[in-house]
């Protein structure tokens, strides 16, 4: 009997990731990508035979107001950036998809501001750099989602509870799912993690089931991952 695979995607996450793993890509080129590598998860056990019941995509728009930077001493029209068209084309490409459920949260864009980077931050304060060195890479945009954890968690219990599903796949590198593996795991759900080869902690391995990431592990990452 094949299993029922639901397959879901913390978005910021995988697009860090796939950044470091597979290089700069187009909109296009990135949702193309996700949906491939996803299907190797399908396939990946020889031994098993998983159906997909939905791909669930997790992420918030791209933030489209204007933030004033304190070294540039100007604003920044984020509505106008090439990261605002990038992330548009690629949520409407991932619209088009079979199979494929949007799950979008909001951004506190209303507490969005520029803040200097904490290994900088570090330097200024051991005086091995002064602010007159300050350049705009030194500077990162701090801006929080609302309501996309939440979103997986309700997510996983409402399958798990219905039983719409045999199988939970989840892409992501955050410890916040936990209770929601734990209570999907006592109602009979296989819950596995992809993390994409980002270190983990240890004692994640005994609130799921496995631990997979389909593809190569970059010579690069020398973290154990079994």
């Amino acid at each position: 009997m094949n299993r029922r695979t639901a397959i879901l995607i913390d978005g910021g996450f995988y697009r860090r990731r796939a950044q470091i793993l597979f290089g700069n890509k187009t909109a296009e080129e990135r949702a193309d990508e996700m949906i491939m590598y996803c299907t190797r998860h399908l396939t990946a056990d020889p031994s098993e035979k998983r159906d997909l019941y939905r791909i669930f995509y997790y992420d918030c728009p791209p933030i489209s107001k204007k933030l004033y930077h304190p070294l540039l001493k100007q604003q920044i029209d984020f509505g106008k950036s090439e990261l605002h068209t990038w992330m548009t084309k690629f949520l409407d490409c991932l619209k088009k998809k079979r199979k494929v459920a949007l799950r979008m949260g909001v951004l506190a864009d209303e507490q969005a501001h520029f803040s200097i980077r904490y290994d900088v931050t570090k330097k200024l304060c051991a005086k091995t750099k002064s602010i007159d060195d300050l350049t705009e890479m030194d500077f990162e945009l701090d801006l929080d989602q609302k309501g996309v954890d939440m979103k997986i968690g309700l997510d996983i219990a409402s399958m798990a509870y219905k039983h719409q599903v045999d199988q939970i796949i989840l892409i992501s590198g955050d410890s916040d799912f936990v209770p929601a593996a734990k209570l999907a795991r006592r109602e009979g759900i296989d819950f596995i993690l992809d993390p994409m080869w980002n270190p983990i902690k240890d004692n994640l391995s005994e609130h799921i089931d496995g631990l997979h990431t389909c593809c190569r592990r970059p010579p690069s990452m020398n973290q154990r991952h079994d």
